[in-house]
């Protein structure tokens, strides 16, 4: 046996040892495509699992795990029924899932003495107007920003207050949810009123989450590439994992993602001073432990931060990253969690990628074509639909998920991103007009 595969034995021995005496509460969200990676991570790690919810799931049937109910919307609630479960059952670390679920896992771990950045920290990755005001006291670059006035604005005012072209976000949707493009005034009003139809719709439905009755976040539009770095924040120091790439343009009207590729393109230099800005925006939150995913855009004047959310980058892209030894992203974020010490945080030497499938049209799933073609494309690992057939879908800005992910490795970023984009034509979707009275909308936004 080679001395390095000697080593990750002998580590994974040594984490199934302590793993039998180990307990992670992994909070999850009702919808969510990450808790299955979690899951096989604390499998692979011999982690005893609880997993805490809004609702019973099935998920116990992914790896052995008992359940716990809570409220996610009350993270107060929260911690004090996951502190009379941990009374019982001793509970070692936790982690939330997906960004619905990073406030209550923060209250919990609070509650508890577990390793975790303090809730009001997070908090401010959930709410665009904290982020941006924390950002703004630190003098961290960003985006010129203003809130649109309740129960109406002036589109000249408020596009005055940022320049033209314009963002809309919603301040506490996620995964370019609501985010639309304005170029003048007429159009800044028309994108305001649809993102508002779009959050009356949620409340409707009894689908809201986050901030309750949320204003409109205006963000003048900063041109140029964009990047995604994943992280993990120790002690309150920022540990880069990764650095993405997003190849396509991402000028709007809205942000659709399909791409991202990692290791970065950019100079060492450029890389260098994302990382900076993303560490001085991860100390002006004040978060300090746990996974980050932050978005940036490279301005003229230098990075500039979209987004930092306190979590893993969102969808199964974090199937591209592999660490040196083997393990998955969950597994080192579960053993930052649980105070284990990590076999280290270095990525595997091949480049990676992941591409996601937007939804071209509302409608319903009739049939999807071109995966196994796609899942033979030399560097190709994996092709995964991520809707059922039959399921009822809208696109962005209004949808809140993707159809599928594909994942690639190769020698070079350059060759990842060729294997992708093969991906992306051999897949055909047919989707029927027919979206039925639930319009595709699933009960909480996605993360990317």
């Amino acid at each position: 046996m080679r001395a390095g595969a000697a080593a990750r034995a002998r580590a994974q021995s040594d984490a199934t040892v302590r793993g039998m005496r180990s307990r992670v509460l992994l909070v999850v969200p009702v919808q969510t495509y990450r808790a299955g990676a979690f899951l096989r991570a604390a499998h692979s790690l011999g982690v005893s699992v609880t997993v805490a919810s809004e609702v019973a799931s099935t998920l116990a049937g992914l790896h052995p795990a008992s359940e716990l109910i809570v409220d996610l919307a009350d993270p107060k609630r929260a911690a004090e029924r996951a502190a009379a479960f941990a009374s019982t059952t001793p509970i070692d670390g936790v982690v939330g899932v997906d960004e619905g679920a990073v406030v209550a896992a923060a209250a919990i771990a609070l509650r508890l003495g577990l390793r975790h950045s303090l809730p009001e920290a997070v908090a401010a990755t959930r709410d665009k107007r904290l982020l941006r005001r924390r950002l703004a006291a630190a003098g961290v670059p960003q985006p010129v920003f203003t809130t649109w006035p309740h129960p109406s604005g002036d589109p000249k005012a408020v596009g005055a207050a940022t320049g033209f072209p314009c963002v809309v976000k919603p301040v506490d949707q996620a995964g370019s949810r609501g985010v639309i493009r304005a170029d003048d005034p007429p159009g800044l009003l028309a994108a305001v009123r649809r993102v508002l139809a779009m959050l009356e719709g949620d409340r409707a439905a009894g689908r809201c989450a986050g901030v309750p009755d949320p204003p409109l976040l205006i963000e003048r539009f900063v041109p140029g590439p964009e990047v995604a770095l994943e992280g993990l924040v120790v002690g309150g120091r920022l540990r880069t994992l990764a650095i993405f790439d997003k190849p396509d343009p991402l000028d709007g009207p809205t942000f659709e993602e399909t791409l991202y590729c990692t290791p970065s393109r950019h100079a060492a230099a450029v890389q260098l001073r994302l990382r900076r800005v993303a560490g001085a925006a991860v100390r002006a939150l004040g978060l300090t432990e746990g996974p980050i995913h932050a978005e940036l855009r490279l301005a003229e004047r230098g990075p500039v931060v979209l987004e930092v959310a306190a979590r893993t980058i969102g969808g199964q892209c974090s199937a591209a990253l592999r660490l040196a030894g083997g393990e998955s992203l969950e597994a080192l974020v579960l053993r930052h969690a649980l105070g284990w010490r990590p076999l280290g945080a270095r990525l595997d030497p091949l480049a990676a990628g992941a591409c996601m499938w937007p939804i071209p049209r509302a409608g319903r799933v009739v049939a999807v074509e071109g995966l196994e073609a796609a899942r033979r494309v030399p560097g190709v690992e994996a092709v995964r639909l991520a809707v059922p057939i039959g399921a009822a879908v809208r696109p962005l800005p209004e949808g809140d998920r993707y159809l599928g992910f594909a994942i690639a490795r190769a020698t070079d970023p350059a060759l990842v991103e060729a294997a992708l984009r093969r991906v992306l034509r051999l897949i055909r979707v047919r989707i029927s007009p027919d979206a039925g009275p639930a319009g595709g909308r699933a009960r909480r936004p996605r993360d990317r």
